[in-house]
């Protein structure tokens, strides 16, 4: 497969044949078209002046320009007087003849015609000349073509060569990078197709960098959170191990293993994506919703009928994980839901007069394992956040010490709206 310097070079290489090929035929059709038309005045010029000085008399005194020849004819067609015989001209051309000259074109020569008193008066001329010229004018372009041909081919291979170095350069870069390697790539083009389609190199190299450093972050939180309830467990287990009967060391072992059942089951629905993709949609109440949620962790409730289109589990399972921090943040008589219907939308929201969240957490509050003074695994928020979104809605907190609301948006159905 041609290289684009390659093909670079041969697009020019065409152009640049094209243009010669374009320019000699261009030439010697404007010279050929020049020449003739200087000949046809020149004859018609003579013949004016010939059918003139006929109808005066003064036929003796008649000189045309050099190189043309008289001849006159009967009205007939009849010859009277040739005065170059090759020249002569048949009689059905002859009956165009009339008042005004006309100039027909024959083999080897042009020639006027012009009707006067005495005849047919014709005036001829011979076309090689013209032919001469032109044969010297192509040969003087074909001489110009070979000189001009090579030449610029050799500046379009120059031109090629300096338009496809960057390319070049910036495509052996593109091949040195790796899963290791996801620098971005130097380059010094203009902001055009090529500069742009670069950039847009870097902005993908830069996506991937910051996915795999997401990943390995990923990896290194989840293997810290299994580790610590792991650890947990064992030192129960060997507990139980020695005294079978301790019903304490059973219940924090149990509670434990629970705690890790959550923790891998929110891991498996984060990374694979199956907060967004696995809905089982079906009309709901938010409104129920929260309170079920409330009556679970024994907190107020304010909520009016708000009816979604959503999936239960995993609605009931967004206002789950926000309760649940706030409970942990201000307790069960701190924590307030409420729902309530805003325009085309529902309101949910759950308070808590907690201390409130750090502002430098605030930014990355919704990211995976952003975790607060509260404690908690850090995926509850990320788990709320992919599920408000993929309920076409959206989540949102306000928090000072004192006050902290979580408000999430969702599309109300639209005959209710």
């Amino acid at each position: 497969m041609l290289s684009f310097r390659a093909r670079l070079f041969l697009a020019f290489a065409l152009l640049w044949l094209l243009f010669l090929g374009g320019a000699w035929y261009l030439a010697g059709r404007s010279v050929d078209q020049a020449l003739k038309r200087r000949l046809e005045a020149t004859l018609a010029q003579d013949a004016l002046r010939a059918a003139e000085a006929y109808r005066k008399g003064q036929a003796g005194a008649l000189l045309t320009t050099g190189g043309v020849y008289l001849h006159l004819y009967a009205q007939d067609g009849t010859p009277l007087a040739l005065t170059r015989p090759d020249h002569r001209l048949p009689p059905e051309r002859l009956r165009r003849a009339g008042p005004t000259p006309e100039v027909l074109w024959e083999e080897g020569f042009a020639a006027a015609l012009v009707a006067t008193p005495l005849g047919l008066l014709v005036l001829t001329a011979e076309t090689s000349p013209i032919e001469a010229a032109l044969e010297a004018l192509r040969e003087a372009l074909l001489r110009a073509f070979l000189l001009l041909f090579p030449l610029g081919l050799a500046l379009v291979y120059l031109t090629a060569r300096l338009a496809a170095r960057p390319l070049e350069a910036v495509a052996r870069e593109i091949t040195r990078r790796s899963p290791d390697r996801l620098d971005p790539v130097p380059h010094r083009l203009p902001k055009d197709e090529f500069g742009r389609m670069v950039e847009a190199v870097n902005a993908l190299l830069q996506a991937l960098k910051e996915a795999k450093e997401r990943e390995r972050a990923f990896l290194a939180e989840a293997s810290h959170e299994l580790r610590t309830p792991l650890t947990v467990l064992l030192g129960h287990l060997d507990r139980l191990a020695r005294n079978p009967m301790d019903l304490e060391a059973l219940r924090t072992a149990r509670a434990t293993a629970e705690r890790m059942r959550r923790l891998v089951e929110d891991l498996l629905a984060l990374a694979r994506g199956e907060v967004e993709r696995n809905l089982n949609l079906h009309i709901v109440d938010l409104g129920e919703v929260a309170r079920e949620a409330a009556l679970e962790y024994g907190v107020a409730a304010e909520a009016e009928s708000a009816e979604v289109l959503g999936d239960p589990d995993r609605l009931l399972q967004l206002l789950r994980n926000l309760v649940a921090n706030a409970v942990r943040a201000a307790g069960k008589e701190g924590v307030r839901v409420r729902v309530r219907r805003e325009a085309d939308h529902a309101l949910l929201e759950v308070e808590d007069s907690g201390p409130g969240i750090p502002e430098d957490l605030l930014p990355r509050l919704f990211q995976r394992f952003a975790r607060g003074p509260g404690g908690g695994t850090g995926l509850g928020l990320a788990i709320a956040h992919a599920i408000a979104k993929a309920h076409g809605g959206e989540i949102a907190v306000e928090s000072r010490p004192g006050r902290t609301v979580f408000r999430v948006r969702l599309p109300l159905l639209e005959e209710e709206a």
